[in-house]
């Protein structure tokens, strides 16, 4: 069983920064940073793969950097220009399965509880 804690969130104006932390306990694989706002399915945004490779989506390309912290079950998600359209609940997850690689919330397993972010213009 794998439990996860995100924080971080808050509420900031455009072209702010934030950093979101996630906690895990248990063992953990790949893991990755989605959200969610109301009304929208929840988007995959970032994963960092087992050989260290990262994937993001289109929309927060060069603006976010997900990384481990100095112990695997820390996870990070560094966001930078920030804009209204970013604002939603944040979630890290943790995926078991290595055969996949990419940012399918059904591929994932484990989910914390979320950390809202809200951006105003």
């Amino acid at each position: 069983q794998v439990q996860l804690m995100e924080s971080g969130g808050g509420s900031v104006q455009a072209g702010g920064s934030l950093r979101l932390s996630c906690v895990a306990s248990g063992d953990t694989y790949i893991m990755g940073w989605f959200r969610r706002t109301p009304g929208k399915k929840r988007e995959g945004i970032a994963v960092l793969e087992l050989d260290g490779t990262t994937d993001y989506a289109d929309s927060v390309k060069g603006r976010f950097t997900i990384s481990k912290g100095n112990t695997k079950q820390t996870l990070y998600l560094q966001m930078i220009d920030l804009k209204p359209e970013d604002t939603a609940m944040y979630y890290c997850a943790v995926r078991r399965n290595c055969y996949y690689r990419g940012l399918d919330p059904d591929k994932y397993h484990y989910w914390g509880q979320g950390t809202q972010v809200t951006v105003s213009s």
